[in-house]
């Protein structure tokens, strides 16, 4: 698929992964307020073109039962109790409030499919491909991309609706690793995509 190439919308799904307050604050850096109105017109065009949209949010139970000692990754997230259920930071970003008919689903581990009915959801609607929205890119976006992948989905991701701590990180995930497996676009040129179609 080409950036001018229409999308099927009926088999099409945009995801918005880890927008949340306490990860939009630490990871978009000085770019948050570009990153938010980029996100923002990407989910307009979807919503406008009868794309689903599916929000991807990390969290857990009180007490976070569901995080393992021996997770590297997620042990400081227990110790520190953030995206348990009713925490401020785990709230979806306001910027990127859900409206009627999107969809939001849970997951309990960097990739959107691990411990989520994401694969569920995706199954029941016939969806094919899956457009990726999210931070970080080397986090929840690299994890959902190469898993996609291996079930067979077609994968584009809006290069300018993900960010990183790591611009270097960003930079290479963006034009050397994603490409292998994924279209690779801008937010504008997937709003001209889904206008042709």
């Amino acid at each position: 698929m080409s950036p001018n190439e229409p999308f099927d919308r009926a088999r099409t799904a945009l995801l918005v992964m880890d927008f949340q307050v306490g990860i939009v604050a630490n990871f978009a850096g000085g770019d948050q307020a570009g990153l938010l109105a980029r996100t923002q017109a990407a989910l307009a065009a979807a919503r406008d073109a009868a794309v689903p949209v599916i929000y991807v949010v990390i969290g857990f139970r009180a007490g976070h039962p569901e995080i393992c000692p021996r997770n590297a990754a997620f042990s400081g997230v227990k110790a520190s109790g953030i995206y348990a259920a009713g925490d401020p930071k785990a709230e979806i970003h306001p910027a990127l409030a859900p409206v009627d008919g999107d969809i939001i689903v849970t997951k309990r581990r960097v990739s959107a499919f691990s411990g989520s009915d994401l694969a569920l959801v995706l199954r029941s609607r016939g969806i094919e491909t899956l457009v990726l929205a999210g931070i970080a890119t080397s986090g929840v976006v690299l994890s959902t991309l190469r898993q996609a992948a291996d079930d067979d989905y077609g994968l584009v991701v809006l290069s300018d609706c993900c960010a990183d701590r790591d611009p270097e990180v960003h930079r290479c995930l963006l034009e050397k690793v994603f490409p292998r497996q994924a279209r690779v676009m801008t937010g504008e040129e997937f709003r001209f995509a889904l206008g042709k179609a």
